[in-house]
């Protein structure tokens, strides 16, 4: 069903049973706009279905409010409302209901009168659930982001299968921390399902779906926990470029991945993604210039200025491939960890080792041989210089050089 400046409607069913036709009147449904001709203390009214069928109207209450400049009397139809879309295809999917009732009750060849259309549940206009779900997909973002806020729904969904805008409390939202703390998600994973919920109740109360007297997160506060880093440290780092892996090339692509990572500070999206044409001669000199999968901030590296320029001899060897650089898949990155941590065994370096621990130990490194903040900032793609600020206090090594550089201690 669709809002058009013109809305048919079928006055009868046709249909077939034992080789009969049967005809019956159909309902004609009319979405109706304050039919009291009263506004409540928000100055919204009502917008109800009339259904009308032998001289008899019945009307239902489709629990929308909106003001009198947010209802289009022509097309029957909201506008000029934040939430525009997702109310009317609500309330076309309200009036569909109620015909696909009608019609149910017409084939199972019983008499029908109106009181056999029942009230719709209440539901609170679309639920959040739903809202929720709207706003990822209509949304800008980011394809790995949008799939993080996905499974903040889907979590959600694991919770309560379809959550009100009437269940949006502080007990509701403590008592899903409390789901989340009994199946065992990490403090910051919830912190981060916490984030998002936030930002999609924010989102309701800009668009008067949600009342702002009742923001559940005015008491609740979101609870993080400060993440241990993981870096290599110099020797570390020399001992996994030191292993012998001749005849193993899975393991050899994993570890010079996870190399040029560590001498590049790629995220593994972005190791996975770049190729070839990344790679550009400037002044006789490569740089890989790419942009980041992430944050789509544009990063360009002097490759032969970084860690002595030992990224170079990892992109020699694999510059012929056909497509990546790598030619690993974004989706191996669980099988990617499980081998690092296998060559970190056999480098005997006693410390878990992720991807991730490249990106951490480049930045470290970096700041630990005095290369400025700001500097380093523009090298990870970070937005913020408050991001790269979390490494500067990783190395207690660095603590030590600062202040034996002002005491002259060496």
């Amino acid at each position: 069903m669709s809002y058009t400046k013109e809305r048919t409607y079928y006055r009868s069913f046709v249909f077939h049973s034992e080789n009969k036709i049967y005809i019956m009147e159909k309902v004609i449904y009319n979405l109706v706009f304050n039919r009291k001709k009263l506004l409540n203390s928000e100055g919204k009214a009502l917008i109800q279905v009339e259904a009308y069928l032998n001289k008899q109207k019945k009307y239902f209450s489709t629990k929308v409010y909106i003001k009198p400049y947010q209802w289009d009397a022509k097309r029957k139809a909201v506008k000029n409302h934040p939430n525009m879309e997702s109310l009317n295809q609500y309330l076309s999917d309200f009036v569909a209901e109620l015909e696909q009732l009608e019609l149910e009750i017409a084939q199972s060849n019983k008499e029908f009168s109106l009181n056999d259309l029942k009230e719709k549940p209440e539901t609170g206009q679309i639920s959040f659930s739903q809202f929720m779900q709207n706003e990822i997909k209509q949304s800008n973002l980011k394809p790995s982001t949008m799939k993080n806020h996905f499974s903040t729904l889907q979590v959600l969904s694991s919770y309560k299968a379809e959550v009100s805008f009437n269940d949006l409390s502080y007990n509701f939202l403590c008592d899903f921390e409390h789901y989340l703390l009994v199946n065992k998600y990490h403090r910051n994973t919830i912190a981060k399902h916490m984030k998002h919920l936030k930002r999609y109740i924010n989102l309701a109360i800009n668009k008067d779906l949600f009342d702002l007297h009742r923001y559940p997160f005015r008491k609740y506060k979101i609870k993080y926990m400060e993440s241990k880093r993981s870096h290599l440290t110099p020797e570390e780092l020399e001992q996994l470029e030191s292993l012998n892996l001749k005849g193993r090339r899975t393991l050899r692509r994993t570890l010079d991945m996870f190399l040029f990572s560590c001498y590049t500070g790629l995220r593994f999206s972005d190791i996975v993604s770049i190729t070839r044409d990344n790679f550009h001669c400037i002044d006789d000199k490569i740089w890989l210039v790419y942009s980041s999968v992430k944050t789509d901030v544009n990063v360009r590296l002097p490759l032969f200025l970084l860690f002595e320029g030992k990224s170079l001899a990892i992109y020699e060897r694999y510059r012929n491939s056909p497509w990546e650089l790598f030619e690993v898949p974004a989706s191996a990155n669980s099988n990617i960890n499980k081998q690092l941590r296998r060559l970190a065994k056999m480098a005997n370096i006693d410390k878990k080792v992720s991807f991730h621990t490249a990106r951490h130990t480049n930045a470290t490194l970096l700041l630990y041989n005095g290369a400025n903040i700001t500097t380093v900032q523009k090298l990870l793609g970070h937005k913020s210089v408050r991001t790269t600020e979390i490494y500067s206090n990783i190395m207690d090594m660095t603590v030590v050089r600062d202040l034996s550089s002002l005491s002259g201690i060496k």
